[in-house]
């Protein structure tokens, strides 16, 4: 096992010395600046070795130095809402020696992770959750008469999702002692949409609500005596003007006490005030924190949609280190769908706040009346899609496996109970690496297969990603296509595009003693695997069986019978998956064969490089020949 090598690092003498919040507690705070300095520094230089989210990071140093300088942590919990900001906080909650191991295999998590310490309060990797966990911390400290405070940290992109709403809604009818933090920075992955983002946006809150402010109150004076009157009836409240044109009108009516905007970068700002709710507040409060995404890195500054999660990169430029090979299947999908969209105009694309992540920056340019973005909101993304099918139009429904898991209820519900045309292209399917358990799309063949209507694919390569798009566009049923993170196989791609008959899987080798049944990105290592048996004298045949839902039951029944010895392997959690599904038709048929399933085993898969993973979960080559050796009796 290779041991993560550190990246040469810069003079952090502040830094260096700190090993806990109680460290940074007794600098004073003009050393404040100095250490948020060598924290940005220091998380730039990882993060352009390994990878990583780096522009939200850098946006929240001085609020996590403010936080933890504040606060009693770890008594005082603070619940980071995604995760993907929390670099600045692993820094000084312990684990400075190890920053350099971030994201690789046996090193620290790229988000909050419990077992991990003591610090890290809630397990976080989605979005709009926080608020929800810390009222349920919030509450049971209050059941235990524990006086310790409950902070969430959300970013104004995670809140447009309706979780956090919901809980923002029983935070303020309960009234317990929440604080919520609201990290407005204008953007999510992308930059942030809907009309709920616009209101929080700080254009509203600087200049133009000054302004607004300033000729509202000469306006109600110009009309003597009753124009004071309603002006004393305004500024009954603390700030209350303030309230007709900023958000502290929404959270106040949520009842909850608002405090801001404040400005997110400025320490005195932040200390003044987080000590003042930290004293004298009671019940829930929300801060308003204005910050810069990318904020002490110049590229990151000026493009930060471009630097919130990116592989390694050159410091001095900016630039992603050079890559060459195949295109990435996400590619491929944005191209092919424009492709289609260019010939049928009722097809169109939608996502959840992933237009750049998903490949449908090049369809929104080319379609942008056909380009919808929700904001992270994928219930609705898949809820809207089927409003737009019914409506006899065909959406593309663009989400990440991970993120699906979240829209199971309307997948059913409003999709498939209906047997409305709308397709799911999901992408990352399988295990995606560095980002770790909350980010692998390891689920969706379990939860996806057992749906009625749902046709259910997933491609060898990325010429057969092609066809199957074309398919789906052209099938009047609800149809989800799975395919892997990452690049492709390097294949030619054939033209024109054609349809492929539904429910028919395709023999790519045959062989007389077992039976290869691979799935997606798990064809090719099967052909290698097969490959590496017929050196050692024993032939195997390979199907692509292409269909999850409806398996090709005549041919994959056919070669099982023949052979006697089946393996399926799976880039999928193994229980109830594609292997679950092959036995399940095996026995409806009565074959008595001998059946070995690959696939992910019965627990959340870490954190590590794609092949480690695969290596790991035993899904990879060398798996797939020794499982066959010990199936035929021959031993590994």
């Amino acid at each position: 096992m290779t041991t993560p090598v550190a990246p040469p690092r810069s003079e952090a003498p502040l830094l260096n010395a700190i090993d806990s919040p109680a460290d940074l507690r007794r600098l004073s705070p003009q050393q404040l600046p100095q250490l948020a300095a060598e924290i940005r520094q220091r998380i730039i230089e990882v993060v352009a070795t390994n990878g990583g989210h780096l522009a939200p990071c850098l946006g929240v140093v001085e609020l996590t130095l403010a936080l933890h300088y504040v606060f009693d942590t770890p008594a005082d919990k603070i619940v980071w809402d995604v995760g993907h900001q929390c670099y600045a906080h692993k820094l000084i909650t312990g684990r400075r020696d190890r920053f350099h191991t971030l994201r690789q295999q046996n090193g620290l998590s790229g988000f909050p992770k419990r077992d991990e310490s003591p610090y890290d309060a809630f397990d976080t990797g989605h979005s709009s959750t926080s608020i929800s966990a810390s009222l349920g911390m919030a509450v049971a400290k209050d059941l235990k008469g524990d006086p310790t405070k409950t902070i969430a940290v959300i970013g104004d992109g995670s809140m447009t999702g309706g979780m956090a709403f919901e809980a923002l809604n029983q935070a303020g009818h309960i009234d317990k002692n929440l604080i919520v933090i609201l990290n407005d920075n204008e953007m999510s992955i992308s930059p942030n949409v809907g009309a709920l983002s616009s209101f929080l946006s700080r254009k509203l809150t600087g200049k133009t609500a000054v302004r607004m402010k300033k000729e509202m109150e000469h306006f109600l004076k110009s009309f003597s005596q009753v124009g004071e009157n309603i002006l004393n009836v305004l500024k009954r409240s603390e700030e209350s003007l303030k309230g007709f044109f900023t958000p502290g009108m929404l959270f106040e009516a949520l009842k909850f006490e608002y405090v801001g905007p404040i400005p997110g970068h400025q320490f005195e700002a932040l200390l003044d005030t987080l000590r003042n709710v930290r004293d004298f507040s009671e019940g829930p409060v929300l801060i308003h924190v204005l910050t810069t995404k990318g904020k002490g890195y110049g590229p990151a500054e000026k493009n930060p949609g471009d630097f919130h999660g990116l592989g390694p990169f050159d410091i001095a430029t900016g630039k992603p280190h050079p890559s060459s090979g195949p295109p990435s299947y996400t590619k491929v999908f944005g191209d092919t769908l424009i492709e289609l969209a260019e010939q049928d105009p009722r097809i169109a694309a939608i996502t959840a706040a992933m237009p750049a992540g998903t490949g449908l920056i090049g369809f929104a340019e080319r379609f942008p009346d056909r380009f919808v973005d929700v904001g992270i909101a994928e219930q609705h993304a898949v809820t809207f899609a089927a409003g737009l099918a019914v409506e006899g139009m065909v959406p593309v429904v663009a989400i990440y496996s991970t993120f699906m898991q979240r829209a199971l209820d309307q997948v059913i519900h409003d999709v498939c109970l209906q047997n409305l045309p709308v397709v799911f292209a999901i992408d990352r399917g399988g295990l995606v690496g560095d980002d770790g358990p909350t980010h692998h799309g390891v689920f969706d063949l379990s939860f996806l297969r057992f749906i009625p209507n749902l046709i259910l694919m997933a491609p060898k390569d990325e010429n057969e990603l092609r066809h199957m798009l074309h398919t789906a566009v052209h099938t009047p049923a609800p149809v989800a296509i799975r395919y892997p993170r990452g690049q492709g196989q390097g294949v030619a791609m054939d033209e024109p595009l054609t349809r492929l008959p539904i429910g028919k899987g395709e023999v790519l080798r045959e062989g007389k003693d077992l039976l290869l049944l691979p799935v997606g990105n798990r064809v090719y290592p099967a052909i290698e695997a097969a490959e590496g048996l017929a050196k050692l004298g024993i032939e195997a045949t390979v199907i692509n069986p292409r269909f999850i839902r409806p398996l090709d039951g005549e041919l994959l029944c056919h070669w099982a019978r023949k052979t006697g010895r089946v393996i399926t392997v799976e880039d999928n959690a193994k229980r109830g998956g594609f292997g679950s599904a092959v036995l399940e038709l095996l026995a409806q048929h009565g074959i008595d064969a001998q059946v070995r399933l690959l696939g992910l085993p019965d627990r959340f898969m870490e954190h590590g490089t794609q092949d480690q993973l695969r290596h790991q979960g035993k899904i990879d080559p060398p798996a797939i020949i020794s499982t066959a050796l010990a199936l035929l009796g021959k031993g590994a």
